[in-house]
C-alpha cells in the first residue's frame, strides 16, 4: 500500500519557494523545476525517486566485502553498540530512518555538500519519518516528513516549508572516519548491509562502489555548484568547498576548518562548553568531545598512532574518547553533536556561525 503523505502547505515558508528546485531526472525538458511552479502530479512522482532506507538491516564488520579500509563511514554509537553507515551507501540513498537504543534517529548525507549529520526524529513529542523530495535548496538536500508533509533543509535540520516551518531537528553525536579506523576502534560494530520493506536488497559493491567524484570539491571552490546557490548567501571567510566540522552546543555554532588542522587536537570553547576536536588521517577522521571529566577540564595534544594525551594527567586517549592508559584509564569523553560538510552549506544554514582560529 502506498504511503499517504499530506501535501506540503506552500502558504507557510521561511525561504522563497522559487529557490527550492526539484531535480526532474530528465523526465521534463527543464533540468529542474521550482516549488513555486511544480505541478502536484510531478511533485508526487518525484517523491522518493532517491529511495531512503526505512527498515535497515545490519551485519557484522565483514558483511560487505567490497568496503575498503579507506572508504569513509558515518559512525554512531549508543548503549554500548556502534553502527557504521558507509558514505558510498549514503551517496545513493541519502537518508536512513531507524530507531537505536530507543531513540528514533535519522542518518542523513547530501553528496552535493559532503554533509553527514545524524538527527533525532522527535520534534515536540512527535516522531517523524523522513523521505526525499528530490529537491534541493542552495544545492543541499531537501527532505520531507510523512506526518505533516513539511520540507526540511538537511544541513541545518530546519523545516523551511509547511506547518512545521521554523522547527529544527536535534543533531546527535556522530563521527566520520575511514572504515578501517572505525572497525579497529569498534571491532563488534554493526554495519548497515541492506534494507527490508521497499528495497529488499543487499548493498552490493557494483552499485555502491563509487562516490560523486574526486574533482567535485575543486568545482565547488570555483563556484561550479551542481544546483544554483545564491551568491549573496555565500560567506567569503573560507573557500566554499572547504570541509569543516561544525560543533553545536550551548546555543552556539562554531566551524573548524579541517584542512588547517590536519592531524591534531584542537582545544576550544563553544557556547561556554570546553570541547576538543580530534582529527587524524589529514582530517578525514574527525570527532568532537566535551573535555571535562570528573569536574576537571583537560587539554589535549596529539601523541601519534591515533592516540591523544591530556596535559593534566598524562593519560592517553583513543579516537573513541576512551582513556586507555594513565591515571584516567577507563574514563570516557562524551561526544558533542557535529556536522561535517562543505563550508558554503554551513554558512547558509547558520549565518552567525563562528570560525575557530588558533
Amino acid at each position: 500500500m502506498p504511503k499517504i503523505v499530506p501535501d506540503v502547505d506552500r502558504s507557510i515558508y521561511s525561504v522563497p519557494l522559487e529557490d527550492i528546485l526539484f531535480d526532474t531526472f530528465g523526465t521534463t525538458r527543464a533540468r529542474f523545476v521550482p516549488l513555486s511552479e511544480i505541478s502536484d502530479e510531478l511533485q508526487t512522482d518525484l517523491r522518493d525517486a532517491i529511495i531512503p532506507v526505512d527498515l535497515p538491516a545490519y551485519g557484522g564488520a565483514d558483511a560487505l566485502p567490497w568496503l575498503d579500509d579507506e572508504d569513509l563511514v558515518l559512525g554512531y554509537e549508543a548503549g554500548g553498540e556502534a553502527f557504521a553507515y558507509p558514505i558510498n551507501i549514503l551517496n545513493i540513498h541519502e537518508m536512513v530512518n531507524d530507531t537505536i537504543g530507543g531513540v528514533p534517529l535519522l542518518v542523513t548525507y547530501c553528496p552535493l555538500c559532503f554533509s553527514g549529520v545524524v538527527f533525532s526524529r522527535e520534534v515536540d513529542g512527535q516522531t517523524l519519518t523522513f523521505g526525499n523530495t528530490s529537491a534541493l535548496y542552495q544545492s543541499d538536500l531537501v527532505m520531507y516528513d510523512h506526518q505533516t508533509g513539511s520540507y526540511w533543509f538537511q544541513v541545518g535540520g530546519e523545516a523551511v516549508v509547511g506547518t512545521l516551518t521554523g522547527a529544527r531537528l536535534e543533531p546527535l553525536p556522530s563521527a566520520t572516519m575511514p572504515w578501517g579506523e572505525w572497525r579497529a576502534l569498534y571491532p563488534d560494530t554493526l554495519l548497515i548491509t541492506g534494507a527490508d520493506g521497499g528495497l529488499e536488497t543487499l548493498f552490493a559493491g557494483a552499485v555502491y562502489g563509487n562516490g560523486i567524484g574526486s574533482g567535485y570539491q575543486d568545482r565547488v571552490n570555483n563556484g561550479q555548484f551542481a544546483f544554483p546557490v545564491d551568491e549573496d548567501k555565500l560567506d567569503g571567510r573560507l573557500a566554499t568547498g572547504e570541509i569543516v566540522l561544525t560543533v553545536e552546543t550551548g546555543g552556539a555554532v562554531t566551524a573548524f576548518p579541517l584542512g588547517e588542522i590536519g592531524d591534531g587536537a584542537v582545544n576550544a570553547e563553544v557556547g561556554g562548553e570546553a570541547i576538543v576536536v580530534f582529527t587524524t588521517a589529514g582530517g578525514r577522521s574527525v570527532g568532537a568531545f566535551f573535555r571535562t571529566v570528573e569536574d576537571q577540564t583537560l587539554s589535549f595534544d596529539y601523541q601519534g598512532d591515533g592516540l591523544f594525551t591530556d596535559r593534566e594527567t598524562g593519560s592517553a586517549w583513543d579516537f573513541a574518547g576512551r582513556a586507555v592508559k594513565g591515571p584516567l584509564a577507563g574514563g570516557l569523553l562524551e561526544r558533542v553533536s557535529t556536522r561535517r560538510s562543505f563550508w558554503f552549506a554551513v554558512a547558509i544554514s547558520f549565518p552567525d556561525v563562528e570560525i575557530h582560529s588558533p
